[in-house]
């Protein structure tokens, strides 16, 4: 079709503004808490609820001889019904006492194929968990059904089944720490290992070799060390002590100096691991106190909180830490360092819980009172829920259970949504909450800036508020509105990022405001936004700031507001009076 009119006549033309904006991925949640097993202080991204307990754990036994209980974590809580309504990704941080002291277990010593080789004896190679903590060790004798008596669902033991020396390889089995020889529970197998650096099957590579530990007094990155990403769920190869480089010759056979260092066929535990989940008792559920958070002392989630800083690496727009209440001064203070990073951060929004299991509403609102911020946000009371690992009723903090609305809100539609009343802050799994909020409670809570937990007859658990802990009276002290404007920013930063160090042109401006508005536009039509405005052009870029190699954009937003407080007049008109038109 004629894109230019030669001769008299009309020329209908198609301009296509609706393309669909690619939004940014949802980014996920950030847990920080005690689990079963996991390395301490070294956030993984979790994508499932069975990937969480593969790398963390779920129930534990606490206490003495046959009076230990079966216990769970409120972490493991969060992680279930986050992702039970449709949460995708989850950075989950392990926090544990005394910390330090956690070390993985190794391998036992895998003895070598000839008894005369030259690596008789020796391990060959030496595995680690990649889990710390003395639950990790499995060594110990093995009776009459091949059961290790130390074995458990939660650590690991390792098998060498099909070593030939004619071709150099053998195969891996890592198997559950508490199955038998006749019924084994095998986790992973890893066939053709090789211990030929120069092949693609040497062990290093197929497994991975990379140890993580904290970087620097500032605790704000991991380090790493070895050079293969790890491809197992349960160990790294610590160190490999014989290799056999080019293992046949060119005619296709093995080198004599070899054939000694592959494995024999066998069966092995694993040893050496230290650190407890707890020190002395513990307190769980709704017993926790000020210095006992399920055997976790306050102090123990600085350096989880610190990591989390990082908006490079971390990527999340919700943080929660459940077990830490700020009426405690020890919990004030790390609620305290988690709200300065998310304020520093300006991407997410922290849920934190001001007060125990048991409180007063006095107790909280002035709690709440000491507090003006727009990155945080708290609800109340707690919550009984129906634990996902023992079956059993148990209470947990509100901040337990909050992303899980924000996800379910997110998915129905969008962050800008109020995560809140009948249609998008149900609580799923939410028994009850600890009391039944009166009206007239409700009313003291949300002029205190503390979100209401209702129960509703037929309805149950509803998130009946959402204010943030801002004290002005703005848009900002809005959830929704702060979850917008965190929304927002994560994605025209993005599109930003990719002007840096671009030539300062009107090419790049138009470039700019060619992919920020319509963004911008569709916000508007998810009813995010009732304006905004985009100015990138001379009236903000002068010679001067050119000069400084300075790029200046201002968006102006109108946020939707939500109608949270609804009046319905009715009249009684006498008969035959006609209705205002």
């Amino acid at each position: 079709m004629a894109e230019t009119l030669l001769s008299p006549g009309v020329l209908a033309r198609e301009n296509d503004s609706s393309q669909i904006v690619n939004e940014p991925a949802l980014i996920g949640a950030s847990l920080i808490g005690p689990t079963v097993k996991g390395q301490p202080n070294c956030p993984k991204l979790i994508t499932s609820f069975n990937q969480y307990l593969t790398y963390f754990g779920g129930s534990f036994i606490s206490g003495s001889g046959n009076q230990g209980n079966l216990y769970t974590y409120f972490t493991s809580t969060a992680a279930f019904n986050y992702f039970e309504n449709g949460g995708t990704s989850l950075w989950v941080t392990r926090v544990a006492t005394g910390s330090s002291n956690f070390l993985p277990a190794t391998s036992s010593i895998i003895l070598t194929g000839s008894a005369g080789g030259p690596t008789s004896g020796v391990s060959p190679f030496v595995l680690q968990t990649l889990s710390y903590g003395a639950n990790q060790n499995s060594s110990s004798s093995i009776d009459a059904s091949g059961s290790l008596q130390s074995g458990s669902s939660d650590n690991i033991r390792f098998q060498i089944v099909s070593p030939n020396t004619s071709s150099g390889t053998f195969s891996l089995l890592i198997r559950r720490g508490d199955d038998t020889t006749n019924q084994p529970n095998v986790l992973e197998t890893w066939t053709g290992l090789s211990l030929d650096p120069t092949q693609p099957n040497y062990i290093e590579k197929v497994i991975g070799n990379q140890i993580f530990g904290v970087g620097d007094s500032t605790n704000t990155f991991i380090s790493s060390s070895g050079n293969f990403p790890n491809r197992s769920n349960y160990v790294t190869v610590k160190t490999v002590n014989f290799t056999t480089p080019r293992y046949l010759t060119n005619t296709g056979v093995p080198k004599d100096i070899y054939t000694g260092s592959i494995p024999a066929a066998q069966s092995g535990s694993f040893g050496g691991a230290s650190g407890s989940l707890f020190i002395g008792g513990a307190n769980y559920y709704q017993n926790i106190t000020a210095a006992n958070i399920q055997g976790i002392n306050p102090t123990d989630y600085a350096t989880a909180i610190s990591l989390m800083s990082n908006a490079d690496e971390y990527k999340y727009n919700v943080i929660i830490a459940p077990g830490l209440a700020y009426e405690d001064s020890t919990g004030r203070t790390q609620l305290t360092n988690l709200i300065n990073n998310t304020q520093n951060r300006g991407d997410n929004i922290a849920v934190i819980d001001l007060v125990k299991y048991g409180s007063a509403v006095d107790s909280i609102t002035n709690q709440a009172n000491n507090l003006d911020t727009s990155y945080a946000a708290t609800y109340w009371p707690w919550l009984q829920t129906v634990d996902p690992i023992t079956g059993e009723f148990t209470w947990v903090p509100s901040s337990t259970m909050i992303p899980s609305v924000y996800i379910n809100n997110d998915n129905l539609t969008a962050p800008w949504f109020a995560p809140a009343g009948l249609n998008r802050g149900g609580i799923l799994n939410a028994i009850r909450a600890e009391r039944k909020l009166t009206n007239a409670n409700r009313d003291t809570l949300y002029q205190n800036k503390v979100n209401p937990l209702a129960t509703f007859p037929g309805t149950g658990v509803v998130v009946y508020g959402q204010k943030t802990l801002q004290t002005q009276a703005s848009a900002l002290d809005r959830v929704n509105v702060r979850r917008l404007l965190i929304a927002l920013k994560a994605r025209i930063s993005e599109i930003a990022n990719n002007l840096v160090f671009e030539q300062n042109t009107i090419a790049t401006r138009t470039s700019f405001l060619s992919q920020v508005n319509p963004y911008l536009s569709s916000v508007q039509q998810q009813q995010g936004l009732y304006a905004f405005k985009v100015i990138m052009d001379d009236s903000n870029n002068s010679a001067e700031t050119i000069d400084r190699n300075q790029l200046i954009g201002q968006i102006y937003l109108q946020p939707t507001k939500t109608a949270e407080f609804i009046y319905l007049d009715f009249n009684i008109l006498p008969t035959g009076a006609t209705f205002p038109a």
